[in-house]
């Protein structure tokens, strides 16, 4: 089955071993510096009674402008940020840090996971935004992740496997990511992160992860999907590119 990620702030993450070897990447890294960054809602306390606890929300995110951040819906759904109230979102950059206040400027989309384009009350200045990609992926395209899983910056690579055609995966691009043997790699808080084509351009948005859960020696273990086939589902960006011409 697939699952959300980038819902919860503190995880679990297991890593599994396999002989599979990552290919090069084919975009140079320090082209994506201060495209993509961590973002984080902290609850207040009213809001922590009412989710059990739980003292935030963690996604990815990546610069359409100095102040619009792309990210996928259900990490501002997850945040509970709304079009009209302004909340504090730190926004983390490698090892930078800062709150600013922000709100949903608009979904896009019509998958059965949208695009969520948040606005920022103020701008980053050392933000870099990137050109969107208007044609789809082709099958065995290769394909770069930035993401922010627990927090910290990862680059991953692979490949774009096909699109999907039926039920909440229709018209979503299934991709299969991994860094060495750890097909886990993209897990939770990297929802929202940027998928790049070789020139650089975004083609996709990470959203969703396949896994499959075991109960052994009282412990529950995710799997991944098998070697060769999707392990990440992604939004197409393709639906920002009206947005972004306009902007």
């Amino acid at each position: 089955m697939h699952r959300r990620i980038g819902r919860w702030l503190f995880i679990l993450v297991v890593l599994l071993a396999d002989t599979q070897v990552i290919e090069a990447a084919c975009v140079d890294p320090t082209q994506l510096a201060h495209l993509t960054v961590s973002i984080t809602r902290y609850f207040d306390d009213a809001e922590r009674d009412a989710h059990r606890g739980l003292i935030g929300v963690r996604g990815t995110g990546w610069f359409l402008s100095p102040t619009m951040i792309v990210t996928a819906e259900h990490v501002t759904a997850g945040m509970m940020l709304s079009a009209r109230d302004w909340k504090p979102l730190e926004i983390v950059d490698g090892d930078s840090s800062q709150l600013i206040a922000a709100r949903i400027q608009r979904l896009a989309g019509t998958q059965a996971e949208k695009l969520a384009v948040i606005e920022l009350q103020r701008a980053v200045s050392a933000a870099r935004s990137v050109t969107i990609r208007r044609e789809p992926l082709a099958p065995e395209e290769q394909v770069m992740a930035l993401a922010y899983p627990a927090g910290r910056p990862q680059l991953v690579s692979g490949r774009f496997v096909r699109f999907g055609d039926d039920g909440k995966l229709a018209g979503m691009a299934l991709l299969e990511l991994y860094e060495g043997d750890n097909r886990l790699v993209i897990d939770h808080g990297a929802s929202g992160a940027p998928v790049v084509d070789c020139n650089g351009r975004v083609a996709a948005v990470v959203s969703n992860v396949f896994t499959q859960s075991i109960h052994w020696a009282q412990r529950e273990i995710r799997i991944s999907t098998a070697w060769g086939t999707p392990n990440v589902v992604s939004v197409p960006v393709q639906a920002l590119d009206e947005f972004s011409q306009a902007d």
